[in-house]
């Protein structure tokens, strides 16, 4: 029997055990912008174990940006879809049953407008990617130049952006019954609250002055914006999960979700209208995230990218694939170690070596294969927020950040490769909005050096690396590394280098 045999997973066949929680969904809760992976393996999952152990009104209304896909396929299986642990020592398959509806942004404006709107929506969430929040990289602040930001505060049509999308729905809250709410922030961004609460008090700022007098008082008195650490790794969906689902629970899902089982969730308690019980399913509520969320993404993410990015150009597809090459792994150990963690207080409830063996473990996670490819794109929105900081705390000390600059030399070859140096398939795969103009940059460059110049001097990592021009040169130096002699000559050249300068404190 082939997988199209099968009964389709809905809310008739799917088998009890394998259900998160039994109770039957209450009215919708939250309204979530953002229907890919992540949220289906993450915050989903958390709402199904706080339903596990206590009803509440906190069924998920999903809506996805532009494609329909798969929240065609969510409304044919009504609204169910199956979670795929997946580790070397098995697969789990469990289906969370938190989703109360489906919409598609593009196609269905007013409704997103009227959900966010709607008195029963008590929770605004979304994981939208760090590019989706139209802000500008080099200031944090909203890109008010933006085409989609300049279209949705004239509003003469339905709005397009996220940040739109959210102050118009909250207009129309206002106007009808004006209740508390709460935005919550799920992407891996730097004080994400504070950052999207930003963003939305500047889109009300930038909106004619008899639409904002009272709006911004209200969003001041009763919406709220927690901060949050997201931290779960979901590849993308293929037919092997597809044919895991199938084989455990003998049904079809055409949208499975695989996670590995690792997952962690750290939140401010600060909810204007309530909030369901997550931590029933693990999740760490505490006054102060940053902690947590600085050694996300830089123990983690930032970690993460040079594996990527140096995976990627030695041809590797997967992140399992690239850790196992010595160097590589070599590499991630230095620049976690020597270069990341002196930049952050570790909580004083992590035990860091045991924090930084599960990393290596969950890279190591072959039977999860998550591709360079995938965490490598957007290394332009994701650089910004990793690398700078711990950057120029190492210059600052004396101390060349041997594989900081490796991390960018690296990004930098994948996106726009020098004369003669053929990134491969898997970079070539990487999607980045800043591509075309770094192509554009090197083309027009008369040198590597005057290329990496342009591309410091002009904002891609912030402002600050441009005040120390040794950084640069030393990008430069291993992109010619790259170049010449390849991915295992660069990494060992920062590592030469690196044993020869005296580490900072921590």
């Amino acid at each position: 029997m082939t997988t199209t045999d099968l009964p389709t997973l809905n809310s008739r066949t799917t088998p009890a055990p394998s259900l998160l929680h039994r109770r039957t969904l209450g009215e919708t809760g939250i309204v979530h912008l953002g229907l890919g992976n992540f949220h289906r393996a993450h915050q989903a999952a958390y709402t199904a174990a706080a339903l596990d152990h206590t009803d509440g009104p906190w069924g998920i209304l999903g809506v996805a940006s532009r494609s329909a896909a798969v929240a065609d396929a969510l409304r044919a299986q009504d609204f169910r879809y199956s979670l795929v642990e997946i580790s070397p020592e098995g697969s789990r398959v469990t289906v969370p049953a938190v989703h109360t509806g489906v919409l598609v942004a593009a196609k269905q404006p007013e409704a997103v407008l009227d959900a966010v709107a709607a008195p029963a929506t008590r929770i605004v969430s979304l994981t939208v990617t760090e590019h989706g929040y139209t802000f500008s990289p080099r200031t944090g602040h909203l890109d008010l130049d933006h085409d989609g930001v300049q279209a949705d505060l004239r509003g003469d049509t339905p709005p397009r952006t996220t940040i739109g999308q959210i102050v118009r729905g909250l207009q129309r809250r206002l106007r009808s019954h004006a209740t508390p709410v709460t935005v919550l922030s799920c992407d891996n961004l730097a004080g994400n609250g504070a950052q999207t609460g930003l963003l939305v008090r500047e889109f009300a700022e930038a909106l004619p002055s008899a639409e904002r007098a009272d709006l911004l008082p209200w969003l001041a008195d009763a919406v709220t914006f927690p901060n949050t650490m997201v931290d779960r790794i979901v590849p993308a969906t293929t037919d092997e999960y597809r044919r895991t689902v199938a084989d455990r629970l003998g049904l079809r899902d055409e949208v499975p979700v695989p996670a590995e089982p690792f997952t962690m969730w750290v939140l401010e308690d600060r909810f204007a209208a309530g909030r369901p019980g997550w931590e029933h399913g693990g999740a760490l509520f505490t006054e102060d995230v940053e902690p947590y969320e600085l050694l996300k993404l830089r123990l983690l993410n930032g970690t993460h990218s040079l594996i990527a990015y140096l995976g990627a150009l030695d041809g590797r597809a997967t992140v399992p694939d690239a850790i196992t090459q010595p160097f590589v792994a070599e590499a991630a150990h230095r620049v976690l170690h020597d270069e990341y963690l002196p930049s952050l207080t570790v909580p004083s409830d992590i035990d860091l070596d045991a924090y930084v063996a599960q990393l290596f473990d969950r890279w190591a996670n072959t039977a999860l294969g998550h591709r360079t490819r995938q965490v490598g794109s957007d290394g332009s929105v994701k650089l910004r927020q990793r690398v700078p900081d711990p950057a120029v705390r190492q210059l600052r000390g004396g101390r060349m950040p041997h594989h900081l600059a490796l991390t960018v030399a690296a990004y930098l070859c994948c996106m726009a490769p020098p004369t003669g140096l053929d990134p491969g398939p898997h970079a070539a795969a990487m999607a980045d909005p800043a591509r075309e103009g770094l192509q554009q940059t090197a083309e027009r460059a008369t040198s590597v050096r005057d290329f990496v110049a342009s591309v410091i001097d002009g904002g891609l990592l912030g402002d600050r690396l441009a005040e120390h021009p040794r950084f640069t040169e030393r990008v430069a130096e291993f992109i010619g590394i790259l170049a010449r002699h390849g991915t295992a000559s660069a990494a060992q050249a920062a590592a030469e280098a690196a044993d020869s300068e005296p580490l900072l404190a921590a």
